[in-house]
């Protein structure tokens, strides 16, 4: 054992501010302080703690201030997570700095050190599941979860790996991924009836001028059942939930992304998720990371002065009373990631329907015009003509590298569109273990709501309310037309997807109608030279439709992902093709389409302008072959 903290333990806990230990051993996370660690600028779109590396250690801190280090033969070690029995810690480990993170296991004494799991990647962030079964198997099993880069595809913000959690044996058998995003998905943690809460990157999306976000979402532990969990108010960036003895979910956020992931403290009741957030501390009380519940209803948590002129030390929070007392500080390091070494509660167990065999599941929708508008008028039945599923496809497996390669949507592919029933209910069968968009459609053929991205896993029967429904609200008990009749299948295999890009299907539109009236000397010009037979500058028309808007906002022309708000489209079909709910929409004349000279374009090949930009107005997909970790749920 180590004695160097007893001191200012044993100061925090009898000083002239009465505060009292937590009377309990936990085991923390410990950063030397001045670290290369501190200088990583996390990625927005990825593992926020990707870069924490080689001198992080595991220290296990007892009632009386003594400490004791874990695996110091391993020469980093971060992100424990404690057994229900309180008896074993797993965490994530490297033999070597260059070596890749896997995870571990060890017992709360410091001895039976074992390798768990590892993988082509990374692999972080690990947690302990309660038993899942099937069926037809012979007894139930535990499982743990983590997360990894594994699947080896970029971001979909293009700046770092993508993460997915995924699970296993205890004994490091049967990996699974769980998650299918095109960005990262971190902090899993379990709940008490099982669930897998964790916190995950949002799309990009017009709506938030691409900027991005950080919300707390849930899954089933085999995958199934996606859904948002806690509501979205608040700063931006919502990360390490925690779940405390009172009931509450207790997450970090913040409007900026720290190396620590620091911030204020938020929280919602777990019994209404949707409905019920609100702040717990401000800057100015400092900045906290890694919350953990004690059993008094407490949380343990790091807390470090806003300027970042101390090191973190864990505090006990009351989030019914707003304050906090330090418990444990060594100056010499960053306290992080606390977990009490307490028997809890083990979550109920699990049931899975999951079949890797099948490599479809159903998609259903009970009624597309229940929505969470703020008018009911706005969206009035019979305004959904078709549904339009859309297959995202990360960079590794599709696309081209270049500045003109780079929109800020991820490229998709049209698995299909359908006819909406009558009473506005769908029933599909898609592709199993694919990340997908759904989007409804007016008689133009335009997106009127766009879905984020979900999945379905192998032999899921998966369904939704209505199109961006109250989650909180219990739908009609109501048998809808679509669920009486088979599933309508959209599985076309990857190579006969259909997608648009400007490369191959707008680039010639425009050199045949658009560059009569918008060359050179036109208004606006799409080039900055004539075309020549020589030279097509497909690039210069481009990057003219995709151009910034006047204070470098969404979009000058074109908003990708988002046809109905472009001023393209709307020159186009000469009219303001906005919705009430639009309400960053531009405003202003809408110069129709075509003027006095210039060629025509059909109906469908206006239609065709308005995919490429629902689709993220791409440059250019070429297929490539997919990496073997995105065809099933294994990695």
């Amino acid at each position: 054992m180590t004695c160097y903290a007893i001191a200012s333990v044993l100061l925090a806990c009898t000083g002239a501010s009465g505060a009292e230990g937590p009377g309990l051993p936990f085991v923390i996370t410990q950063v030397p302080v001045g670290s290369e660690v501190e200088k990583a600028a996390p990625q927005p779109g990825s593992f926020p703690r990707a870069q924490w590396g080689k001198g992080t250690r595991l220290v296990v801190v007892y009632p009386d201030g003594s400490t004791r280090r874990l695996a110091p033969s391993l020469v980093a070690i971060c992100d424990p997570s404690v057994s229900f029995d309180g008896k074993r810690i797993l965490f994530a480990g490297k033999t070597s700095a260059e070596a890749p993170w896997s995870i571990y296991e060890i017992k709360a004494d410091g001895t039976g050190l074992r390798r768990v799991v590892g993988l082509s990647g990374d692999c972080r962030s690990p947690a302990y599941q309660p038993l899942l079964f099937t069926i037809d198997a012979a007894e139930p099993w535990y499982q743990i979860t983590f997360v990894s880069n594994a699947a080896g595809v970029l971001s979909e913000y293009s700046t770092g790996s993508a993460y997915h959690l995924y699970s296993c044996r205890l004994d490091g058998s049967d990996i699974q991924r769980l998650t299918y995003t095109i960005a990262a998905d971190f902090d899993p943690i379990i709940m008490e009836d099982g669930r897998e809460i964790f916190a995950t990157w949002m799309p990009p999306a017009v709506e938030r001028a691409f900027s991005p976000s950080c919300v707390i979402c849930g899954i089933n532990i085999d995958g199934t059942d996606y859904a948002l969990y806690a509501e979205e108010r608040g700063k931006p960036f919502k990360q390490m939930p925690c779940v405390t003895a009172r009931g509450l979910l207790v997450f970090v956020e913040s409007e900026v992304l720290r190396w620590d992931g620091s911030g204020t403290l938020g929280c919602v009741k777990v019994r209404r998720p949707l409905k019920t957030y609100r702040p717990l501390t401000t800057e100015s009380q400092g900045l906290f990371a890694f919350p953990a519940a004690l059993p008094d209803g407490t949380v343990l948590v790091s807390r470090r002065k806003p300027g970042g002129s101390e090191s973190h030390a864990i505090v006990r929070f009351n989030p019914q009373s707003g304050r906090w007392e330090t418990i444990f500080d060594d100056p010499r390091y960053h306290d992080l990631q606390a977990q009490p070494l307490v028997p809890r509660p083990e979550p109920d167990g699990r049931s899975s329907v999951v079949t890797p065999r099948d490599p479809n599941a159903k998609l259903y929708c009970l009624n597309v015009y229940i929505t969470d508008l703020a008018d009911r008028s706005w969206f009035p039945k019979g305004i959904v003509k078709r549904l339009r599923v859309l297959e995202g496809v990360p960079e590794a497996a599709c696309g081209e590298s270049g500045p003109e390669a780079s929109p800020p949507l991820a490229v998709r592919r049209i698995l299909g569109e359908i006819e909406v029933e009558e009473d506005g209910s769908f029933h599909l069968e898609v592709p199993a273990n694919t990340p997908l968009s759904l989007q409804v459609l007016d008689s133009a053929g335009m997106a009127l709501r766009s879905c984020t991205w979900i999945w379905t896993r192998n032999h899921e029967n998966r369904g939704c309310i209505g199109c961006h429904e109250d989650g909180e609200l219990t739908p009609e008990n109501v048998l809808v037309r679509a669920v009486t009749k088979p599933a309508i299948p959209l599985t076309l295999p990857p190579s006969r997807r259909r997608t648009v890009d400007f490369k191959h299907q707008i680039m010639p539109l425009v050199e045949r109608v658009c560059l009569k009236c918008h060359g050179p000397e036109g208004a606006p010009p799409l080039l900055a030279e004539p075309p020549s037979a020589s030279r097509r500058p497909l690039n210069q028309a481009y990057r003219a439709l995709l151009a910034p808007g006047a204070d470098g906002g969404i979009g000058k022309y074109v908003h990708p992902g988002r046809a109905r708000t472009s001023p393209l489209i709307w020159h186009l079909f000469g009219r303001n093709t906005s919705r009430p709910w639009d309400g960053d929409a531009p405003a202003g004349r809408v110069a129709p389409m075509p003027e006095a000279g210039c060629n025509l374009l059909r109906p469908e090949e206006k239609r065709t302008f308005v995919e490429w930009i629902d689709l993220g107005a791409a440059w250019s997909v070429q297929e490539k072959p997919a990496p073997a970790a995105l065809g099933g749920g294994k990695p």
